[in-house]
């Protein structure tokens, strides 16, 4: 009896154990996708003709968040949540630094009802943004004030540690960015770099790399001013 249990033990612990590199390579291929899906929707918003202030602001950008996806459902109770990408800008080299894998979540309360997605930048522009990226979590508008960045050419640009620009498709009403919760995706960010990694050694020690973010790095750089 006590054989047949340990033997049922190993089988499962065998088990446990070929499953883990399946899982990793999984959500290192799921960590490239919203990579690659970042880059395409930060093509879109620079080539937007309404967006001047976007690419003159990213010149003196601390960090950008890019959400591709961020999906919004609601019925009088609403939320949003997606998954992004973050990169630093090093203050002296001006490099783009590899990417951080984030998660945003939000909800609202009041009349709503429809269903989009949108596409969705975050510029961080202060050293108090810099420090909230780098904390376990932060709320927008709570941790750091956050203002939306304006539309057409030449309009006024609010002071804030955060600029938030987005744009989607579908009905949707009373949803806002205020409040939204961001924290870090620990297990993208260790799939896609292959050990255990904060997003402090990603984006400020520049500890670890991976080629598959160098295009978007590339253009980011060609973006801002940066090459």
């Amino acid at each position: 009896m006590l054989r047949r249990v340990l033997a049922g033990l190993m089988a499962a612990l065998w088990l446990l154990l070929g499953a883990a590199p399946a899982v990793a390579q999984e959500e290192g291929r799921e960590a490239q996708k919203l990579v690659d899906a970042a880059l395409k929707s930060f093509g879109r918003i620079v080539a937007d003709p309404s967006l001047g202030w976007f690419r003159e602001t990213l010149r003196d950008a601390r960090g950008i968040l890019i959400v591709p996806n961020l999906i919004k459902l609601g019925f009088i109770v609403g939320g949003a949540g997606g998954s992004g990408v973050f990169l630093a800008r090093e203050a002296q080299a001006r490099a783009w630094s590899y990417p951080a894998f984030f998660r945003l979540n939000a909800a609202s309360l009041g009349l709503q009802v429809g269903a989009s997605v949108s596409e969705v930048a975050l510029i961080v522009m202060t050293d108090q943004g810099m420090r909230s990226v780098l904390s376990s979590e932060f709320q927008l508008g709570v941790d750091v004030s956050l203002a939306a960045g304006p539309l057409g050419t030449g309009a006024k640009i609010a002071t804030a540690d955060v600029l938030a620009f987005s744009r989607g498709r579908g009905l949707y009403g009373g949803l806002t960015l205020e409040s939204a919760l961001i924290s870090p995706r620990e297990d993208l960010n260790q799939a896609y770099y292959g050990n255990p990694v904060s997003p402090a050694e990603i984006l400020v020690r520049g500890k670890v790399s991976n080629l598959g973010a160098d295009p978007l790095r590339t253009v980011l750089a060609e973006a801002s001013g940066s090459k």
